[in-house]
């Protein structure tokens, strides 16, 4: 038996006329209309070389086309990478250097810069812009609707995301058929989807959240999406009506709030709503309740293992808390040194172990090996806790990741290129609380002696070299770095002492 994951996404299809997604500009996508448009554009990879195994990067905006893009690449028995929109071609270059794809698609307008970074690395680019047109979508036109499912083992790669460290080096987590699968089916059971299920999909689908908790769930559950290209509160209020669930990012609900759509009547129809990949505020827990009077389900996942945790569906969620392990799950806090489990209650780093965890990192066996303790159990590099009643809590991050927006912004990836700009002896890169974004990347500088560059100038400078979202928000100056007796960088002091700077 197949453990391909398009098998079983293909086994839970409820009918072939079953609307998949709709978009705002009326274009409507059946299951029946997901298996003819996958299997062409399956054919049309093959035929550009495409073989299993392969890597499939993709770095176009999110579309209904880019859904089956993804469907097809798993199909072909390839893996897919997709890549944020916002990287630049500087940062491309480098997953494309390290993971080696067969095809490298992207937006037209990014085909001329592109096409010389995938010819350096062996790989061939074809286009697909956010309307679904472009050379690969003409390819499939003239590709048969007939292809024949690449059988895969449930240990084989379905895709590699990739997420940076502290080193700035970004490692690619390699997902397997079973990570993927187990755990979008865990989700369907344990948030209670059904085929009735009307999604309002606003996430972006280059990561975990949009890609395999929203989209792969939804459809193992074989239920429909409304398709938006990006969040926006005047649609998501206006589309409410029509749907069941919404899954979120904290930003999505703070701009919610200042909505005064937002209401009782407006979320009526609506029997969940999820947030992730970012701590939620026990203020914008309450503020949501108090509108709407529904309690926002909040979760726990990362790159590497999707979702962990998650408050119950039936029973208490606790605002500031990410609830409780999902089925199958094990979550256990332990000494970071040590690693020896520690009882409720005590603060520790946090580990998983369960199908959900991935294979490991991307040609990187020694750093993998590192990531793991020898029972098994994946070290997070999260800084929790779980309570008396079980609930997972989560205090701080190990590796002072900075999550803004949503997105993870690495320190040391940002560091590195202020160091490099003239007049910079060094930087150090934090998040500080930040209204609308959860965290504000906060740059705080030491000049050369007699220098004079300033925050617009080091701004520019990073503009092209950084994906938008990496890009400080502020940049402040100072005349040293506060330091351990160790002469680390005291980050924490850095935070504290700009907790305030966008209040």
């Amino acid at each position: 038996m197949s453990g391909s994951l398009f098998a079983l996404v293909r086994s839970r299809i409820p009918s072939l006329g079953k609307p998949l997604i709709e978009t705002p500009d009326g274009t409507r996508i059946s299951y029946g209309d997901m298996l003819a448009r996958t299997g062409r554009l399956a054919n049309a990879l093959v035929r550009r070389g495409v073989k299993p195994g392969d890597r499939v990067a993709v770095q176009v905006e999110k579309s209904a086309e880019n859904l089956m893009l993804f469907l097809a690449v798993v199909r072909a028995g390839a893996v897919y990478l997709p890549l944020n929109t916002a990287y630049t071609t500087h940062e491309v270059e480098y997953f494309v250097g390290d993971a080696e794809p067969r095809l490298l698609v992207c937006d037209p307008a990014r085909r001329d810069a592109l096409t010389p970074v995938a010819a350096r690395h062996g790989a061939v680019v074809e286009t697909l812009d956010a309307t679904g047109r472009g050379s690969l979508a003409e390819l499939a036109a003239a590709a048969p609707e007939a292809f024949e499912d690449v059988g895969r083992a449930a240990d084989d790669l379905a895709c590699i995301l990739y997420t940076s460290g502290t080193t700035g080096r970004s490692k690619g987590a390699m997902l397997t058929q079973r990570n993927l699968g187990s755990n979008a089916d865990t989700l369907v059971g344990y948030w209670r989807f059904t085929a009735t299920d009307v999604l309002l999909h606003a996430l972006p689908i280059y990561h975990t959240h949009g890609l395999f908790t929203a989209a792969m769930t939804l459809m193992l559950a074989g239920g429909s999406m409304l398709w938006l290209p990006k969040f926006d509160a005047d649609q998501v209020i206006s589309l409410l009506p029509r749907a069941t669930t919404l899954m979120g990012v904290p930003t999505h609900y703070v701009r919610l709030l200042q909505h005064p759509g937002l209401t009782r009547e407006a979320t009526a129809h609506m029997r969940l709503f999820t947030s992730g990949s970012a701590p939620l505020l026990a203020e914008t827990h309450e503020a949501f309740k108090a509108r709407t009077g529904q309690a926002i389900l909040e979760r726990y996942g990362m790159t590497e293992t999707g979702m962990n945790t998650s408050n119950p569906y039936d029973g208490e969620r606790i605002a500031g808390t990410v609830g409780f392990p999902l089925p199958d799950i094990a979550v256990r806090v332990a000494d970071p040194e040590s690693g020896a489990v520690l009882p409720a209650d005590e603060i520790g780093v946090l580990e998983v172990k369960g199908p959900n965890v991935f294979a490991g990192y991307w040609r990187m066996p020694e750093k993998t090996q590192t990531e793991f303790r020898p029972d098994g159990f994946f070290i997070t590099g999260d800084v929790g806790k779980i309570d008396a009643r079980g609930y997972v809590h989560i205090v701080g991050r190990a590796k002072d990741l900075i999550i803004s927006g949503g997105f993870n912004v690495y320190p040391k990836e940002v560091e590195s290129e202020i160091d490099l700009l003239p007049g910079v002896v060094e930087s150090a890169v934090v998040g500080c609380p930040h209204p609308d974004f959860g965290e504000g990347v906060t740059a705080v500088v030491v000049r050369t002696p007699g220098a004079t560059v300033t925050e617009a100038e080091i701004l520019a400078a990073l503009d092209g070299r950084l994906a938008k979202f990496k890009q400080p928000k502020r940049v402040l100056f100072v005349d040293e770095l506060p330091r351990n007796t160790m002469g680390k960088v005291q980050k924490n002091v850095l935070r504290e002492q700009n907790k305030g700077l966008y209040a």
